[in-house]
């Protein structure tokens, strides 16, 4: 049996605290993967715009342009106006765009037949990363986990690498971090989870929310 220092049991305490919780926002991630293609698309888009903005105000920004159906049906300028507060709005209007574009198909949206043709979910992210435009590891990872598919992908956001950080998973968080670098960060934490026995998605919704105080996307 693993020995925990004061910080890991903390950490479990944390976690039993918040446990139903994060059950309960997983079971909604994993509903999404039952509803429209266009549902789907929507947290495709969210993850497109998330890089170096804070999730509260993409999600904001994707919901409204889903209600309007401009999300669907909308050209970049259309789209841009509603990314205020979104880092790099005309290059994330590009991206949702190029990627409505790629999956669709005889004039409708086609997202989940591509993903379902997928039986790992490795493989699944890494065609993602190699095909959609604004899409890389932790996109793929955060887009994944969020319609229920990425159980035991690692999301290497800021706040879990200081995370990782604080518990001696990793020495420092990197700088710049390659696909390569991804992948043993990922299986580091992985090792984490299993030894303090927190699944990869929960560990990832706890030391989020352990930072920002709210348990969200």
């Amino acid at each position: 049996m693993m020995k925990m220092d004061t910080k890991t049991l903390t950490l479990l305490n944390s976690y039993l605290c918040k446990k139903n919780m994060i059950s309960e926002r997983l079971k909604e991630f994993r509903e999404v993967l039952h509803g429209s293609d266009e549902r789907v698309f929507a947290e495709l888009s969210f993850c497109l715009c998330t890089p170096q903005s804070k999730a509260f105000v993409c999600w904001n920004a994707i919901s409204n342009l889903a209600n309007n159906q401009l999300l669907y049906h909308g050209s970049s300028e259309n789209i841009k106006p509603f990314l205020k507060g979104i880092r790099f709005p005309n290059v994330k209007a590009k991206y949702i765009i190029d990627a409505r574009t790629y999956f669709t198909v005889e004039g409708r949206l086609n997202v989940k037949s591509h993903l379902c043709s997928f039986v790992e979910t490795v493989e699944l992210r890494e065609y993602l990363v190699e095909n959609i435009k604004g899409i890389g590891m932790k996109e793929a990872s955060h887009f994944l986990r969020n319609i229920g598919l990425g159980k035991d992908l690692a999301i290497l956001d800021r706040h879990i690498m200081r995370s990782l950080e604080e518990f001696g998973v990793i020495q420092m968080v990197p700088k710049s971090l390659t696909n390569a670098k991804y992948l043993v960060i990922e299986s580091l934490m992985k090792d984490f989870s299993e030894k303090i026995s927190i699944p990869m998605n929960e560990l990832d919704l706890l030391f989020w929310s352990n930072k920002t105080h709210f348990i969200f996307k």
